[in-house]
C-alpha cells in the first residue's frame, strides 16, 4: 500500500511541475516499500540519494520559475526548500553512519511535509503561473 496517492487534490495545474510532484511521490513510496520490507542500507542508500537529487532538481526547476515570472513570494518558498533538504540530509548523514535508522516517523515527516508543501505552498503559485500562461 503506497504511502502518498497522488490525487488532483495536489495538482498545481502546471503539467511539468505536477510530474515532478508525482515523480517526488513514487520515490518516497518506494522509499517506504523498501523500508517495510527490510531492504539492505545499500538500497535505501540509494533510494535516499536518488530522492535527494530528484528534490534539488524539483526545487531548482520552481525557483527558475520564480525568478523568470517574479512570483512575489518566491523569498519565503526558498526558505522552506533550504529547511527540507537541510532536514532531509540530516537523515541521510545519520542514517549512513547508523545513528538514524529509516523509521516510520522519518517516513511520516517525508510524507507530511511534501502534502502540506503541495496542498499549501506550492498551491499559491499555481493562478499566479497559469495567469502568465505557464500551464
Amino acid at each position: 500500500m503506497a504511502l502518498i496517492n497522488w490525487s488532483e487534490s495536489l495538482s498545481v495545474n502546471v503539467k511539468e511541475i505536477d510530474q515532478q510532484h508525482r515523480r517526488l511521490i513514487d520515490m518516497i513510496n518506494e522509499l517506504n516499500e523498501a523500508m517495510k520490507l527490510g531492504k539492505g542500507k545499500d538500497i535505501l542508500g540509494k533510494i535516499v540519494n536518488g530522492l535527494i537529487t530528484y528534490t534539488a532538481t524539483h526545487f531548482k526547476k520552481e525557483e527558475q520559475y520564480f525568478d523568470k515570472y517574479g512570483y512575489p513570494d518566491s523569498e519565503n518558498h526558498k526558505k522552506e526548500h533550504v529547511a527540507f533538504v537541510k532536514k532531509v540530509t540530516d537523515f541521510k548523514i545519520g542514517f549512513e553512519k547508523n545513528n538514524l535508522p529509516l523509521t516510520v516517523e522519518v517516513m511520516n515527516f517525508l510524507s507530511d511535509w511534501l502534502k502540506n508543501h503541495i496542498k499549501g505552498t506550492d498551491k499559491k503559485y499555481s493562478a499566479f503561473f497559469n495567469q502568465k500562461g505557464l500551464k
